[in-house]
């Protein structure tokens, strides 16, 4: 039976966060768009986001990017779930993590918001912590504090290697709505070493 699902990005929008270490999940939602032929719509009220609507293995994927800016994205990430009726068991959120080296990947069914507003956002407005969430290593910050690294551009070097890993977390969310969380989870998490942990 043909399912829909939410998937949605987080990061801020405008061209001054596009390659910034906090829109991880912005660039993971839209190169899965590109892999599906699917267009972002310009903003929408009824969602408070730019969405692209694609299909995978005959289920619908709704791909949401909030324009709400980082500590708001709750609020778009509720308004796409009722409009669109998407259950919360359909929904994953793509965020970056400095928790996790550069290029890692981790994928989690559940849990706590760890610290990251925009995590800490979705939680609030849909009252619950059983979403599913998939984190972008971004590394740590070695100099600036954590406010201005997130908000700082990847290195030249870091924006070279950025493909693979996106690619990556790209197919684990392929693997998700065709395989299941279980198999994604270890197809994300492998390269950490904690298959079957995360």
């Amino acid at each position: 039976m043909p399912e829909r699902y939410l998937i949605v990005g987080l990061g801020n929008p405008g061209k001054e966060y596009e390659v910034t270490r906090h829109n991880a999940g912005f660039m993971v939602v839209k190169d899965l768009a590109k892999s599906l032929n699917a267009t972002f719509r310009p903003a929408l009220s009824t969602v408070k986001g730019s969405l692209a609507k694609g299909e995978f293995e005959g289920n619908q994927l709704l791909l949401l990017l909030p324009l709400t800016y980082m500590n708001e994205s709750g609020n778009a990430a509720r308004s796409a779930m009722g409009y669109y009726d998407v259950p919360v068991e359909n929904i994953l959120v793509v965020c970056d993590d400095i928790a996790l080296p550069f290029e890692t990947l981790r994928l989690r069914e559940k849990g706590s918001a760890g610290g990251h507003n925009g995590l800490k956002s979705i939680e609030a407005h849909l009252s619950t912590q059983e979403y599913k969430r998939l984190r972008f290593g971004v590394g740590q910050p070695q100099e600036s504090g954590l406010r201005d690294f997130v908000l700082e551009r990847f290195s030249k070097e870091e924006q070279e290697k950025l493909p693979a890993p996106i690619e990556r977390a790209t197919a684990a969310i392929k693997v998700w709505i065709k395989d299941g969380i279980e198999a994604a989870m270890r197809a994300a998490n492998e390269q950490l070493g904690e298959i079957g942990n995360a």
